[in-house]
């Protein structure tokens, strides 16, 4: 996988997040690190800046003195008593009288185990330090909060992201064109590891990557045929945006679910006022509704176009 590959190995080779590096150098010049939380969207950096942290502490060797845990799979209280309590309470040999234990997820973990890990992180503090790694920090009880240092993980910058995805490209001796960059920018939102598999996906094809090539292989429609069903059916030819919405179903092998969610991202980039944007969303939101509920997929989307039809008609007669 590319994200392992091309993931840093030091601290020094993260970028923009530069407080949170600086912090995290000062721990290892001082060969000392209290308890951690590692809160922030998924894809900045979080799991990769914990191993960054051990192997500039370590040295290579840091695999001996780190267990990583995924919380959300090992999330129990019996997790915490036995795996977590046994890695805890032995020494560390080396220059670092400490060994560091890796939670990712830990938002995920039950109520007890937490719990059971905040005495846990009590009694064998001299011993084992507790990075935990979350997405939403607001899930963990707040006497473990109160026992951590806090960092804050953003979304890297935009040229941040198109320089790395350009660096992969250039690596791995790929084509890739601007649209496809945009598209991969576009689909990933911000989280660089989903963008560096979408690359590696869409590299798989065999073909110039291109914005095309990139909406196909992710199973999401392209944006400019969404907008063009939309448009269709606002000017008033249902039977035609109806045409536009079963190619693209069959296009890309979309469900209605997939699809509701880009209707209502390209609905506020219509040319219509903004009250109609608002009556729009609604009714997007009550067809997604009756979808989760389980209702026709081909039935509600039609019946969306049917209003998308009206509220066109609607907006040209000024109302």
């Amino acid at each position: 996988m590319w994200t392992e590959k091309y993931r840093p190995r030091s601290l020094n080779d993260i970028v923009d997040q530069e407080e949170i590096v600086n912090r995290l150098k000062s721990f290892v010049k001082a060969k000392n690190v209290p308890h951690c939380i590692f809160a922030g969207p998924p894809g900045t950096g979080k799991t990769t800046a914990a191993l960054c942290l051990a192997q500039d502490l370590y040295g290579p060797g840091y695999r001996e003195y780190v267990m990583e845990l995924n919380a959300s799979d090992e999330r129990g209280i019996n997790v915490v008593r036995e795996t977590v309590k046994t890695f805890a309470r032995t020494k560390s040999i080396g220059e670092v009288s400490f060994k560091i234990l890796i939670l990712d997820e830990a938002d995920n973990m039950t109520s007890d185990a937490q719990q059971a890990l905040r005495r846990t992180m009590e009694r064998y503090t001299e011993t084992a330090r507790f990075i935990l790694i979350a997405n939403y920090s607001g899930k963990i009880i707040e006497p473990i909060q109160s026992r951590c240092a806090p960092f804050r993980f953003t979304y890297l910058p935009r040229e941040h992201a198109i320089n790395w995805i350009r660096r992969i490209a250039e690596n791995e001796k790929l084509t890739i064109e601007d649209d496809g960059l945009e598209a991969i920018l576009e689909i990933s939102g911000g989280d660089l590891r989903r963008a560096t598999n979408i690359l590696q996906t869409a590299a798989s094809v065999g073909k110039p990557i291109n914005e095309e090539t990139v909406y196909s292989v992710v199973g999401r429609a392209n944006p400019a045929d969404v907008q063009g069903m939309l448009l269709t059916a606002l000017n008033g030819d249902f039977i035609e945006a109806r045409k536009k919405l079963r190619d693209m179903l069959l296009k890309y092998g979309l469900a209605g679910t997939d699809i509701i969610g880009q209707i209502h991202s390209e609905t506020f980039k219509l040319n219509v006022p903004d009250k109609w944007k608002v009556k729009l969303a609604d009714i997007i939101g009550e067809v997604d509704f009756r979808l989760l509920q389980g209702s026709n997929e081909e039935i509600q989307l039609s019946a969306l176009l049917a209003k998308l039809v009206e509220a066109g008609a609607e907006i040209k007669r000024g109302q």
